[in-house]
């Protein structure tokens, strides 16, 4: 089993329009409702590559209520196309007073551009937050083979949160990918976690350096086992105790971007279950995150593309130990 938590959950809502004109009014042409937030996203990939997931965190109020039923696949229409029941994750989300927050994207769709609208999260309480730690403890104890630690922290959760739960799962014995940003990224690195999976601009602002190499290797002398990279359209950049590697898509290819990190993700962490090596472990975030872009909406991907993109990621790099 492989349990993901987000501690941020959101209702996913795509708007498609035929062209989208500021300071106009405009008919949506498509909406999309899933459930969403980062980890929810990378449950709901791993699940439709036939590994077993339960997602957990927070959900409250009547989005959340939405949120379940969708996860849950309650026959909503606007779910008809997600995966099979026997595919859907397992949701072991805790119920909280607060009510969660909507995601909404907007796709232009004759650009193929996208702009994402965020809502704040609820307010987590103390009494709700030490229940969520005693939950999560029994988690990591009924079999779970690794840990995604995914997104943003909703107010109300202390900002070393990440690297409370990554001490957690290293006291249990179980592996850990953290993917979030910020303060919360600064101090879950310094936790040790297995795997880091900061974009360009959270590298950055993490290390103060703008070239790729340079801030991953920086990155993991923090204390995370392993980094990777995403640099977006040019793909992945690993930095691990086995060596360094850069993965490419073939193509550029245009579509709404929404969740194509948290493919890589699932795709990182599908390959850490299944023990690949590394430059197997990356084509297939890569050629994930790539079929992402080519979905509907965050929290799939296109299958298709999927099997024709993964033959084609091109690897680079060597093994060996990470250069001081």
């Amino acid at each position: 089993m492989i349990l993901t938590v987000t501690l941020n959950a959101a209702l996913d809502i795509t708007y498609r329009t035929p062209a989208l004109v500021p300071h106009t009014t405009h008919r949506v042409s498509e909406v999309v409702e899933r459930p969403g937030g980062k980890g929810v996203n990378v449950a709901r990939v791993l699940s439709a590559l036939g590994h077993r997931t339960v997602v957990t965190g927070f959900a409250g109020g009547r989005t959340g209520d939405v949120l379940r039923e969708l996860l849950g696949g309650s026959g909503r229409p606007a779910d008809r196309s997600g995966p099979s029941p026997a595919a859907r994750p397992v949701d072991a989300l805790l119920p909280i007073a607060g009510a969660t927050r909507r995601t909404i994207a907007v796709v232009d769709a004759s650009t193929g551009d996208t702009t994402q609208l965020n809502e704040p999260g609820p307010v987590v309480s103390a009494a709700e937050w030490t229940g969520f730690l005693s939950h999560y403890d029994r988690l990591l104890r009924t079999g779970a083979e690794a840990v995604a630690l995914c997104g943003s922290l909703p107010p109300g959760i202390h900002v070393g949160a990440y690297a409370e739960l990554i001490r957690r799962a290293r006291a249990a014995g179980v592996p850990v990918l953290l993917d979030t940003s910020g303060e919360p990224l600064r101090r879950g690195v310094a936790a040790r976690p297995d795997l880091v999976k900061p974009n360009a601009d959270e590298l950055a602002r993490l290390t103060g350096s703008r070239e790729p190499e340079r801030a991953t290797q920086d990155a993991r002398r923090r204390g995370a086992h392993a980094v990777v990279a995403s640099l977006g359209p040019d793909g992945l950049l690993a930095v691990t105790p086995d060596g360094v590697w850069r993965a490419a898509p073939p193509d550029t290819v245009r579509g709404n971007p929404t969740g194509a990190g948290d493919s890589a993700v699932a795709g990182l962490l599908s390959g850490l279950v299944e023990r690949l090596p590394w430059p197997a472990r990356l084509s297939r975030a890569v050629a994930l995150s790539t079929a992402t872009v080519l979905a509907p909406a965050a929290g799939e991907f296109d299958a298709r593309g999927y099997a024709e993109l993964l033959p084609r990621v091109t690897v680079t790099g060597t093994g060996g130990r990470e250069p001081e």
